[in-house]
């Protein structure tokens, strides 16, 4: 039996794309803020439209993955480099910056969503912990691209050309998801608890997901991305202000935290989603104890050294959510239960630097790394019940003429 089926060094090169994209993204807004003449109010209000466009695209593209599979994220590759480059190129002045990044959160938004399920399609079709490393490579394309398209910027390359690298490296990985729509085999039969699951590709019979254990997953999710964008977003501003470093050592908290994260789910990936609870609630505890850490250092190697424990803790948190859902959910309901995921949880990562805006104004940035050390505190306390709870649901998809008797008896319609 044969299905089309993502295999996982092609669901890697997606990330890869994903995470190069944002590494030129991070490293070109001060150009691009250059070029449109913007201020950093109207900046901040620009960068807005990223989340106004990514927060509906992800509403919509699981549907759409599951009805005509990875094409879907072969076409929505492409969009991103294209909107990336457009981005670069048409940026000229609040109005036109501010369309564009609407685009282009659209575009990213939907191919978060795509990618994701294509690792979870993978994970579970070929028996091996993708999810986790697919994350990593995310994290070391981040740090990758940044690198690059600084290094770029200092030569005085114009800020489009990153943009283009990434655009032709997108092509490169979307006609490697093409060919796997085309060719991939089958390559595995996942077993769990004596209940075979049958290949359930391309069939009709999925119905839907159940909304509430998926919304637990992404209400988890929600909290792990809004302290882990908490650091990334302030790491060099707290280095800055509070450990008096300069220019230089500032930007290495955020350099430091993707590094570590990259790393952690690396060594972690061949864990998969079987420890899922035990590494979340680990992950979260450590975050939490890396993240007080940063709230009382005062020099700049203590406070690395807590960016680090935390990035450690951070990093296998998302990735173990989703590697839940994709053991809980068939392979017909892949994309939407993957959508109703990560749009819940993209919530935590729009919110996470402006919680710790607001705590900071309140009681300065160490008091904010508190706030910021209470959500992963209660991810920690939260993780093992909230699962629980979502267990207790039953199935959380609908399979229809797939239903696990039919699957157990091997009957199908």
């Amino acid at each position: 039996m044969s299905a089309k089926r993502v295999r996982p060094h092609t669901a890697y090169a997606g990330f890869a794309v994903f995470g190069a994209f944002w590494g030129v993204w991070g490293a070109s807004v001060p150009a691009i803020r250059a070029q449109a003449e913007l201020g950093d109010g109207q900046l901040g209000t620009a960068l807005l439209f990223i989340g106004a466009g990514a927060l509906p695209a992800m509403l919509v593209t699981g549907r759409a993955v599951d009805r005509w599979g990875l094409r879907v994220a072969a076409l929505l590759l492409v969009t991103l480099g294209a909107a990336g480059t457009l981005v670069a190129v048409a940026g000229r002045d609040f109005w036109s910056l501010s369309a564009g990044l609407a685009l282009l959160g659209a575009s990213s938004g939907a191919t978060d969503v795509a990618i994701n399920a294509a690792a979870g399609s993978a994970e579970r079709a070929f028996g091996r912990p993708v999810i986790t490393r697919a994350h990593g490579t995310f994290s070391a394309l981040v740090v990758v691209g940044s690198l690059s398209a600084g290094l770029l910027g200092a030569l005085g390359v114009p800020v489009v050309v990153p943009f283009l690298l990434v655009a032709v490296a997108a092509t490169g990985a979307a006609l490697g998801v093409v060919a796997d729509a085309r060719v991939a085999p089958v390559a595995a039969r996942a077993v769990r608890g004596g209940e075979r699951y049958r290949d359930e590709v391309g069939r009709s019979g999925g119905r839907g997901v159940r909304l509430f254990p998926l919304l637990v997953v992404g209400a988890l999710g929600a909290l792990a991305f809004a302290v882990e964008n908490a650091h990334q977003s302030w790491g060099a501003v707290y280095l800055a202000d509070v450990a008096d470093a300069g220019p230089a050592l500032a930007s290495a908290g955020p350099a430091v935290f993707a590094a570590v994260v990259a790393l952690t789910r690396f060594a972690a990936g061949a864990l998969g989603s079987r420890h899922a609870t035990t590494m979340l609630v680990s992950g979260a505890a450590t975050a939490a104890a890396g993240t007080l850490l940063v709230s009382g250092a005062r020099s700049v190697p203590v406070v690395l050294l807590g960016l680090a424990l935390a990035a450690a803790g951070t990093a296998v948190l998302f990735p173990m959510l989703m590697g839940v859902v994709a053991a809980q959910v068939g392979e017909a309901a892949r994309g939407r239960a993957t959508s109703v995921v990560s749009t819940v949880a993209y919530l935590g990562f729009l919110a996470g630097p402006g919680y710790v805006g607001r705590w900071a104004e309140a009681t300065g940035l160490s008091g904010a790394m508190v706030a910021v050390a209470a959500l992963a505190a209660a991810l920690a306390a939260l993780a093992w019940p909230a699962l629980r709870s979502a267990a207790r649901t039953g199935s959380w998809w609908d399979p229809g003429d797939l239903s696990p008797a039919k699957q157990a008896s091997g009957r199908t319609s």
